[in-house]
């Protein structure tokens, strides 16, 4: 009875803001969610309470119980990285979004606050031309991802008070798909959404130094952020990373992250003598402004489409975490061609959506933790390729780094 009661009553949300105007929008948004009713996609929710400060807002959490805290990153006397440092070092595990500002610099912030265990994050409402126009905005942004954020939170709570058994071990589900190809992997494709920036920064320093194909990458972002992103990943690789351009050329051992508001795909594009070596088929990088797919732009099943038609079983497509289902069609596209699709299992996804959404299509050769992923796409890669040619590579991609630093092209 109980936990039917938690599952049916309101989510509980903590707004803290220094600013009255976001307060008060906070306030008629989750009014009016709930004068409007549950609806058949959301769920209940109710503002329990909205603080000015950042000592108001670690007392509030403690006194009020949310289910998900709407953080602004500049309040007084605690910055919001501030209160997020001192819930994650009391081991709190509340949801948090952030509310960022449409600058570098709370770009920034922001993506500090996702490094540091913010779940999601939200652009405040900015160029409006009113106030329903701002309120609309933000219901578009806020209200889903409390939703996605909430539910995996409520059932293991739900989970821990019915005292159904659990276990600690993560959970590996392979497919009878093995290593074992008849011809190396080509390009590596990676989609990713909701809690994304943090699994990158896990993932992509983990890949190795002589990683012998391209990678390319959609993040569900804003542009100003995907810059920010690519710089910040750039920092902790050890492979280049770079937000992608029309027309760039798409050479191993690099990592290209498609930037906000543009859809990227691969296409042709005859090798230059600077390739011709190497046992990859030449591509570029198209970029286009199509409507948006699944509500993205960027989407991922642009990239993994056009990753399936031009690589074919050449392609390895990873879904990371994310709400929704972007990536499921062009990663059915991947496996039908002959290529391997691999998920992030749902114990390390912030929200188990698009990883979840191919995993139960069944066309992922394996759903893994995502500290394991990495050594699975180094192990893919490598399938069917000389030591020689990693080697080759490793040597010149360090060579080719060193000149490009020399020549001012960093």
């Amino acid at each position: 009875m109980q936990t039917e009661t938690m599952r049916q009553r309101p989510l509980r949300i903590l707004a803290a803001d220094d600013s009255a105007v976001m307060r008060g929008v906070m306030r008629a948004l989750f009014l009016r969610h709930g004068a409007d009713g549950r609806g058949a996609e959301l769920p209940g929710m109710e503002l329990v309470g909205a603080a000015r400060d950042g000592v108001e807002c670690l007392d509030a959490v403690q006194r009020l119980k949310p289910d998900v805290l709407v953080l602004d990153l500049e309040m007084p006397q605690l910055s919001g990285l501030e209160v997020l440092d001192r819930l994650r070092t009391s081991r709190s595990m509340l949801p948090v979004i952030m509310c960022s500002s449409h600058t570098e610099r709370g770009a920034r912030a922001t993506l500090d606050a996702l490094a540091r265990g913010a779940s999601d994050y939200v652009m405040k409402p900015a160029g409006q031309r009113d106030f329903e126009s701002a309120l609309f905005s933000l219901a578009q942004q806020l209200l889903p991802r409390i939703a996605a954020l909430a539910a995996g939170r409520r059932e293991n709570m739900i989970a821990v008070r019915s005292a159904a058994p659990a276990s600690t071990a993560v959970q590996e589900r392979r497919s009878d798909a093995s290593h074992e190809r008849r011809a190396p992997l080509e390009v590596v494709v990676i989609g990713v959404s909701t809690g994304g920036p943090a699994a990158l920064e896990q993932l992509l320093p983990r890949l190795s130094e002589d990683f012998p194909v391209p990678v390319l990458i959609v993040q569900h972002m804003p542009k100003l952020f995907t810059g920010v992103l690519a710089e910040r990943l750039g920092r902790i690789c050890p492979l280049r990373v770079e937000e992608a351009y029309h027309g760039a050329q798409i050479r191993p051992g690099t990592i290209w992250l498609a930037p906000g508001d543009a859809h990227m795909e691969v296409m042709p594009q005859a090798l230059s003598n600077w390739d011709a070596v190497r046992p990859a088929r030449g591509a570029a990088i198209k970029l286009h402004w199509q409507e948006p797919l699944h509500h993205c732009r960027p989407a991922v099943d642009y990239l993994f489409h056009s990753a399936a038609r031009l690589y074919g079983a050449g392609s390895l497509a990873l879904v990371l975490t994310g709400m929704g289902s972007d990536g499921l069609d062009g990663a059915r596209a991947i496996h039908a061609q002959g290529g391997v699709v691999l998920a992030q299992d749902e114990a390390t996804s912030a929200v188990w959506g698009m990883p979840g959404r191919v995993a139960e299509s069944g066309i992922a050769a394996a759903t893994l933790p995502l500290q394991a992923l990495a050594r699975e796409v180094n192990q893919w890669v490598r399938t069917g390729r000389p030591a020689r040619e990693t080697e080759a590579l490793r040597v010149t991609n360090h060579a080719r780094t060193r000149g490009e630093v020399a020549h001012g092209l960093f």
